[in-house]
């Protein structure tokens, strides 16, 4: 049987609080003809506001890192489109390359699980694909992004002192998601939730990757997930090799810099072998664990 192409669809959700524009990027199944489409400096073959292919599609949520881009994480969205997934990359206003004027804000935090329920409710309204979309949703999520998957699936945060702006540690405010049934963190950066029972409430499946050689989210980072998800919840691999930004797409020449840090690997980690294994774990978790949380 033929595999399907990868159609693209653009949305502007909104903020439900300030009513700021999220854009977000819609990548789904479909036999139509793909063009090349330039994703900023990225080429890809895709089919614009192409008529998608199958019913009961999984909606996956994927919410990048603190100051980065969503096109970062591009191929593995085109892998879930073409393997019968809509993925949904969010790009988040105040914390992305272009915008980045909440980094390190409690502001940042309690925004970024509103962008991804605001994605979520315009992919379920949209002309294309809403109709053809499985209830059960997961969400994935690199560095902060893995913040902001935990927030979204019952996670209760704690903004450090310097924060906030009257410079004492404060709860963030953060409302699970009932429609988010599995999470994928990659390379998470999650002390937020280093407090006793921050992820006592969290009780859907995660899968965790995290790298050998990560100096920006270290090893910490994984024990506080696997230390506050009940027992059962964690699948968790330590990628031999991997440093914090291998689990973005592989850069095109052109950008492979010394100073651009993430094009950068640690010697002798190969990107993009790593990707088609990557994107092939992952795919057969949403599979088993979204296909679960359905019934």
């Amino acid at each position: 049987m033929r595999k399907p192409g990868v159609g693209h669809h653009r949305l502007e959700a909104r903020d439900a609080v300030n009513g700021e524009a999220v854009p977000v990027r819609l990548f789904y199944p479909t036999f139509a003809i793909a063009r090349p489409t330039d994703l900023g400096p990225y080429p890809m073959l895709l089919a614009a506001d192409a008529p998608v292919e199958g019913t009961g599609l999984p909606l996956v949520a994927i919410s990048h890192g603190g100051g980065g881009s969503a096109a970062t994480h591009r191929d593995l969205a085109a892998h879930l489109a073409s393997a019968g997934f809509v993925a949904a990359l969010v790009e988040h206003p105040g914390n992305n390359r272009d915008d980045n004027r909440l980094a390190h804000t409690a502001q940042v935090l309690e925004n970024r699980p509103r962008h991804i329920r605001a994605a979520i409710d315009a992919a379920f309204a949209d002309p294309i694909v809403g109709q053809r979309l499985a209830a059960a949703v997961g969400v994935i999520g690199h560095s902060l992004g893995g913040y902001t998957a935990l927030a979204m699936a019952g996670g209760k945060p704690t903004a450090f002192d310097h924060e906030t702006p009257d410079g004492k540690q404060a709860v963030v405010p953060a409302t699970p998601d009932p429609r988010v049934k599995a999470l994928v963190l990659l390379a998470p950066a999650v002390a937020w939730f280093a407090a006793e029972g921050a992820l006592g409430e969290v009780s859907i499946p995660v899968l965790m990757l995290t790298g050998e050689k990560d100096l920006s989210t270290p090893q910490i980072h994984g024990r506080i997930v696997a230390r506050g998800l009940r027992p059962g919840l964690l699948e968790h691999r330590e990628v031999a090799g991997a440093g914090h930004f291998a689990f973005q797409s592989p850069f095109p020449p052109a950008m492979r810099r010394p100073g651009f840090l993430p094009a950068q690997d640690p010697e002798g980690f190969d990107r993009a072998a790593f990707h088609e294994q990557m994107n092939a774990e992952i795919e057969a978790f949403l599979r088993r664990t979204l296909a679960r949380g359905a019934g």
